[in-house]
């Protein structure tokens, strides 16, 4: 389930798409990234509330604006220059380092005057200080008065460059606290848009955060994934985002190297917003490997939040595309993990509804198995390991020609293993189950042989693994010990 309290704007979610978001709660609160927790409840109206900016920030950017807040700016040289009118001046002089409740008293009452003058300035002062002045001016009169929003969102209105083409233009200057305040300004501005981003904005934005989604960059990797997870309940920067995979594979890299719990709690919650798409529900895990990622993080989080939104995930996994990714479900053992999960005490009843349908499910799943179902589930995960089956003579004799139907459908998954895998455990798997194959269908050696599988295992003799090394070796003397024969 999603936080309760994150307000949705119409055309972002229906709730005839997602039939589980009607378990939401409608709050006049505002769902925060940051919150320890989320409620969940019975009933959901997706409803427009702006974005907080206090919401898409970090201690490193609140500490550089302190420092930009202090440094003077020489505006009358920039009037003697021609660069700012007397006019512009004059409203620049009544704000200057003024206290905050003396500024907050004047765009009260002149407010759309200086969300224009700020943007103006932006478009035409090209220096990176005065850029840098600029911004924290910005961002200094949304704080905490999200009210102010539309007064620049509605800049077009007077200037149609504003006030995205200024913003897009400061995104692309080579300046670390002009890109992070940019970007922190924009996904406030396009989170409260109450009719579809256009892609001429929305694209370049969502480029420059897969730049940020690098472990080079610590302070613009939070922030990148703060602005999405602004942004992702818009249905259109979902798909947007889908179409970048720099950016799923930079969160799912982020979450491989074990962060913290924040971060891994805000990860799997842009993971879960993305599958409200039913494509992306249906290719995620073929193409990130989300499911056994997700699952590892479930079991070692010691945060109750970071389960909840996982267990969330995987609750609109199986709702929007079942077949596609309970049987990686299964692999990952996320049956027992559930089953545990169960019967443990929970202070929300939602996670408790949510587990017992994830555990329904496997379980229906999982008694209906064949043990070639379970076999065929394991191979289209990716993730072999030494399950039963693999070293059951009987399972091989009675279930080594189901490989060729539908034109070695199977037989190509595993080949496709056996040359693109890097887990030592799977290679290993891999030779073995390529070696049982052809001691109980002699005539598939050449389909391997066409396939590149002898080639394969026969390079895989000399892996640095033991095991590798050892049933590469036994599958290549079966590989060769008997007569070729046609199919």
């Amino acid at each position: 389930m999603p936080p309760a309290s994150l307000a949705l704007p119409p055309e972002a979610i229906t709730c005839t798409d997602h039939p589980w978001l009607g378990q939401l709660r409608t709050l006049s609160s505002r769902w925060s990234p940051r919150c320890p927790s989320f409620p969940f409840g019975k009933a959901f109206l997706p409803t427009l509330t702006l974005m907080s900016l206090s919401l898409v920030s970090n201690a490193y950017l609140d500490e550089q604006s302190a420092k930009i807040q202090s440094k003077p700016v020489p505006w009358e040289g920039y009037q003697r220059a021609g660069l700012v009118t007397t006019d512009e001046l004059t409203l620049l002089k009544k704000v200057d380092r003024q206290p905050k409740a003396k500024i907050d008293s004047i765009l009260l009452s002149d407010g759309q005057s200086y969300a224009l003058l700020y943007l103006r300035l932006l478009s035409k002062l090209q220096r990176i200080d005065t850029m840098q002045c600029i911004l924290v001016y910005i961002a200094d009169a949304l704080l905490d008065h999200d009210e102010r929003i539309p007064l620049f969102t509605r800049a077009f209105e007077t200037d149609p460059e504003l006030p995205y083409g200024a913003l897009l233009r400061a995104l692309d200057v080579q300046d670390d606290i002009v890109q992070l305040k940019t970007a922190q300004i924009l996904a406030v501005f396009l989170s409260s848009e109450t009719t579809p981003i256009v892609p001429s904005i929305l694209h370049p934005f969502l480029n420059t955060l897969s730049s940020f989604l690098t472990p080079s960059f610590p302070h613009k990797r939070d922030l990148a994934v703060q602005c999405l997870e602004a942004l992702l309940p818009r249905c259109e920067v979902r798909k947007a985002v889908w179409g970048i995979p720099q950016i799923i594979q930079g969160l799912v890299d982020i979450i491989k190297h074990k962060p913290g719990p924040q971060m891994c709690y805000q990860i799997a919650f842009c993971l879960w917003l993305l599958t409200f798409e039913q494509e992306i529900a249906e290719e995620i895990n073929k193409k990130y490997d989300i499911i056994p990622l997700l699952t590892d993080v479930a079991k070692e989080a010691v945060k109750e939040k970071v389960i909840r939104v996982i267990v969330a995930t995987f609750r609109g996994l199986v709702t929007k595309a079942p077949a596609a990714n309970l049987p990686a479900m299964l692999v990952a053992q996320l049956l027992p993990f559930v089953k545990n999960l169960s019967a443990r005490k929970w202070g929300d009843e939602d996670i408790v509804e949510d587990v017992q349908f994830l555990r329904d499910e496997l379980s229906a799943r999982f008694e209906s198995l064949t043990t070639y179902d379970e076999y065929s589930s394991e191979l289209q995960s990716g993730h072999l390991s030494w399950t039963p089956v693999h070293e059951s003579d009987m399972f091989w004799k009675e279930n080594a020609t189901k490989l060729n139907d539908n034109n070695f459908q199977q037989l190509k998954v595993l080949v496709e293993l056996l040359k693109n895998s890097q887990d030592p455990l799977a290679l290993g798997v891999a030779s073995h189950d390529i070696g049982q194959y052809v001691k109980h269908y002699p005539q598939g050696k050449k389909i391997l042989t066409d396939l590149g599988a002898k080639t394969r295992v026969m390079e895989l003799m000399s892996h640095n693994d033991n095991d590798v090394r050892y049933h590469a070796l036994i599958s290549v003397q079966r590989l060769v010990s008997h007569p070729w024969t046609s199919t």
